[in-house]
This record gives structure tokens, C-alpha cells and sequence, in this order.
């Protein structure tokens, strides 16, 4: 499928703040959890003991318990890789999200399809696995898929520029947004009805994404301001 190196969407408006706030406290929190972990957790003494104390574990959620986990575990992330493949997406498709629907309708849908993400989440690991309601989940990519959900509804027509590999020779590609984000959903669709026909747990919360994905897509309409969608629509036709 390839790597997104970035979009052919022209820019207008002031910067995306809010995306980037989100991307500057998801970074800064990683490297406090890893060099400073008890900052993040009284008492904890390495970075694992972050994890469980602020990861999502979906049976306290369902026992009532540690509900704030809900928000804190879409700022942390289980390794360095993971936390740079979720920003790389977030930069690339998040700017143009926020500058359609604005600064604060922005900030409540980006929580609110992380929330979304984490209960198809727990009810996915009660369906199919019930080993994984006692592993935490944490990482931003439930919300991600809320953007890029809302990004296909908003910019089906927008190029994203894309590098696969052939081998080792890099081949640069810029595909609609249709395609290239068409096909991540339905890798994560397969995969996650592979998962739940296996009742295995893999370390990837497919379900979760998928979750967060269609809820992006249901709420971008609700969410965007129409002129500034229409803007941005005139913007990309005028240049390209």
C-alpha cells in the first residue's frame, strides 16, 4: 500500500493548532513515559508500569473502574515506531480536516472518535477474545482513523503522495484520496474479521480503527463548515 509522504491538498487559513498541539503532546508524553515515568504515574518506575497504570484495559472500563484511561491511553503509544507512524498520518491528513471544520469542532471530534474507538474496541473483545479485556490498549490511532474517515468524506478527489518499494528501489506515487485511504480501511476491515474468526489477540486493535474510522465518516458532514469545505474544494480545482 505504501507510505503517505504527504498531500496535494492546498493550504489556506491560519495553522492547525489544534493538530499540532495533539501531535507536540502525544511526542512530549512518549518521552516522559520512557525517561521520566513517574511523572505520568506516581510511583511507577518504568515505562511498562505507565502503560498499565494509563493504557485502556476494557474489564475495569466495563467494572467502572479507571475511566480517565479512556482518555489518557490515546496519548501514549507502546513503542518509538508506533508513535511515529501515527504522527506521520496525523500530520498529513489532520491540518486538513481541522481547517474545514474549525479549531474546536475539531478538538471534540478527534476525542470523541478515540472514545468511539476504544468501546468497538471493548465490545469486540467481548464478542470474540476475551483474553484482550485485560490488556491495555493504548496509542492515538483510533482517533486517526476518525480523520481519516472524515478525510475521505471530505477530500475523496485529494491526492496523497505516496513511496512504495519495489525491492529496494522507491517508487513515488500520488493516488486519490479514495484509493490510497479505500485500501487501509478495508486491509483493517479483513484483517479484523480474520482476528475475530481466529479469537486471537495480535497486538493490533483492528477493530478499534475500524471503529474510529466509521465514525469519522458518519460525523464529518455534521461537522464541517460548509463554506470553509466549499473553499477548499475551489482552492484544489484552481491550482491542480
Amino acid at each position: 500500500m505504501g507510505i503517505p509522504i504527504g498531500d496535494e491538498s492546498p493550504r489556506f487559513g491560519g495553522p492547525p493548532l489544534v493538530n499540532l498541539t495533539f501531535i507536540v503532546l502525544n511526542i512530549v508524553l512518549f518521552f516522559i513515559s520512557v525517561l521520566t515515568p513517574w511523572m505520568l504515574a506516581p510511583g511507577a518506575r518504568s515505562f511498562y508500569e505507565v502503560i498499565w497504570a494509563l493504557g485502556f484495559i476494557p474489564a475495569y472500563f466495563l467494572s467502572g473502574e479507571r475511566l480517565h484511561t479512556l482518555i489518557t491511553s490515546m496519548f501514549l503509544h507502546g513503542s518509538l515506531a508506533h508513535l511515529l507512524g501515527n504522527m506521520l498520518f496525523l500530520y498529513i491528513f489532520g491540518d486538513n480536516v481541522e481547517v474545514v471544520m474549525g479549531r474546536l469542532r475539531y478538538a471534540v471530534f478527534y476525542i470523541f472518535t478515540g472514545l468511539t474507538a476504544s468501546l468497538i474496541h471493548t465490545l469486540y473483545a467481548l464478542l470474540f477474545d476475551p483474553s484482550s479485556l485485560l490488556i491495555p490498549a493504548v496509542g492515538a490511532s483510533g482517533a486517526i482513523s476518525g480523520v481519516l474517515g472524515a478525510y475521505i468524506a471530505l477530500f475523496p478527489w485529494g491526492r496523497v503522495r505516496v513511496v512504495a518499494f519495489w525491492g529496494w528501489i522507491p517508487m513515488f506515487l500520488s493516488l486519490p484520496a479514495i484509493v490510497y485511504i479505500g485500501f487501509w480501511f478495508l486491509y483493517q476491515l479483513l484483517m479484523g474479521l480474520v482476528v475475530a474468526a481466529a479469537g486471537v489477540s495480535v497486538g493490533v486493535a483492528f477493530w478499534a480503527h475500524i471503529g474510529g474510522f466509521i465514525a469519522g465518516l458518519l460525523l464529518a458532514g455534521l461537522l464541517v463548515d460548509r463554506r470553509k469545505l466549499a473553499m477548499a474544494r475551489y482552492a484544489y480545482i484552481y491550482y491542480y
